[in-house]
């Protein structure tokens, strides 16, 4: 999957016209993990019904055109690779920037289960 594609996408919606923003997230891997360890490569794994529902949800939001994801899952990912693409379309820069944040952060929390492998010490 290519961010040009969910954009292209996005601009055939039927309510395109009443955007005014498109914001996207490309999530990749990073060589250190949080805790600074060496990242050798990642899995995530993905709940669809929940990544539905979060997604339903969110394009309920006043002004949300509509809310496109798409996620790397289920295979061993190296430093570099994408992981995640959030495309969000709305009416204002507010609304477009809180409903990929909160989007964002609710795939993470709760739709996604990663596994970072680290390169032995």
């Amino acid at each position: 999957m290519e961010m040009i594609q969910l954009l292209d996408q996005m601009k055939q919606h039927p309510e395109y016209h009443k955007a005014g923003m498109i914001l996207c997230h490309n999530g990749v891997v990073r060589e250190t993990s949080r805790d600074g360890r060496q990242v050798n490569g990642l899995r995530v794994d993905v709940d669809h019904a929940i990544l539905e529902k979060i997604i339903r949800e969110q394009k309920k939001v006043p002004g949300i055109v509509d809310i496109l994801v798409w996620i790397n899952e289920g295979r061993n990912l190296m430093v570099g690779d994408d992981v995640m693409f959030i495309v969000v379309a709305g009416d204002i820069r507010e609304t477009v920037i809180k409903t990929l944040t909160d989007t964002l952060n609710q795939i993470k929390s709760f739709a996604t289960k990663k596994e970072q492998f680290f390169k032995e010490a």
